[in-house]
């Protein structure tokens, strides 16, 4: 079976605790370099691994037996590394929210059409088995017509697990682009369009910075949803939930009630309005400690598309999806309006 050189581009928490330990204990991929603009961290990261150290992605994109990169850095980077890699003969697999803009986005959809390459975005709560099981759920008409939903993602913020603490860049405009809705919101808004199998198409919404001092991006957002095909439902992200995360969504539908990821045991409920009540334990959705977590599955999907030539699961499209809604959050919090989101996106 092939095995798969791959570079990571950026040696922060997340690399460190999702891509690399999954690249490790993947059979079919070995981490050929590493690169981060903190040169002692990228050597200590490199060391460990015994691969090569870089502080520009540039010349790490210069190695051509490098078949395929992770890029792992601050927001504001996703689009133009990515292209960069693509261009350069490698697949790509990006870190959400995969874009500041729809333009960007849309650069990188194009880069990918143009290279031959494979473009997959690291929306992880997909491969969550709770949340496969519910579209499962969903899709077979288990409850029937669906009415609603509610989704929310919070927790106390990225100082408990950023590598820079209070000092991340997950706090600053200029290089996050969004904060609470960016690192977590566009993970409800990529789930609840995956688990309905409908694009969102209008937003309304409150985007604030409300509970953390000092920083320039929102820290609690409040948002409601409109569906293409008209369910209606809110989203919640926050990092000011404490002391315990929520990751929990709440699917309403004619014939019953899907409740994921809000019980520490039982990870999807389902309630029928027949009585009958079915409890799955499928184990916990992974967090971004280091603290032995199942597999996110995204690395494994990543490589299983690249080693069988496969379309990967999270597509640039399904990205740009995802970071439509945010975006149109935030014009809606602007506006002070309700936002639609068309085919060329937020209107």
């Amino acid at each position: 079976m092939k095995t798969v050189s791959i570079g990571v581009i950026g040696c922060g928490s997340i690399a460190r605790n999702r891509h690399i330990p999954e690249y490790e204990a993947n059979a079919h991929t070995t981490i050929q370099a590493v690169c981060d603009l903190v040169k002692e961290r990228a050597e200590e990261t490199a060391a460990h691994l015994g691969a090569a150290a870089y502080t520009d992605y540039h010349e790490l994109l210069k190695d051509e037996s490098i078949e395929a990169v992770s890029v792992c850095t601050s927001n504001h980077m996703h689009a133009q590394i990515s292209i960069d890699a693509l261009f350069a003969g490698k697949h790509v697999l990006c870190e959400k929210p995969m874009a500041t803009s729809a333009q960007e986005a849309e650069e990188m959809m194009e880069a990918e059409k143009s290279s031959g390459k494979k473009l997959m975005i690291a929306h992880n709560q997909r491969f969550v088995p709770s949340h496969v099981k519910a579209r499962e759920l969903i899709a077979n008409g288990d409850l029937g017509k669906i009415f609603s939903f509610r989704t929310t993602f919070g927790h106390g913020g990225p100082e408990g697990w950023s590598i820079d603490g209070k000092d991340s860049w997950f706090f600053r405009k200029e290089e996050a682009f969004i904060g609470a809705m960016g690192d977590l919101g566009v993970h409800k808004s990529d789930l609840i369009q995956f688990l309905l199998g409908e694009p969102v198409t209008q937003v309304a919404a409150f985007v604030e910075n409300n509970a953390k001092e000092n920083i320039t991006v929102d820290d609690n957002a409040v948002c409601l949803l409109r569906t293409a095909g008209g369910l209606i439902g809110t989203l919640t992200a926050s990092w000011a939930y404490v002391p315990e995360e929520d990751n929990s969504t709440i699917i309403y539908g004619e014939k019953g009630t899907l409740r994921l990821e809000d019980d520490p045991v039982h990870s999807l409920t389902a309630h029928y309005t027949n009585g009958h009540t079915v409890r799955y334990e499928l184990g916990g959705i992974q967090t971004n400690d280091a603290d032995g977590q199942e597999s996110s599955g995204v690395i494994d999907a990543f490589t299983e598309s690249i080693v069988s030539d496969a379309q990967v699961p999270v597509s640039g499209a399904d990205g740009k999806q995802a970071l439509a809604v945010i975006l149109a959050a935030l014009a809606s919090s602007e506006r002070g309006q309700f936002v639609t989101i068309g085919k060329e996106g937020v209107q």
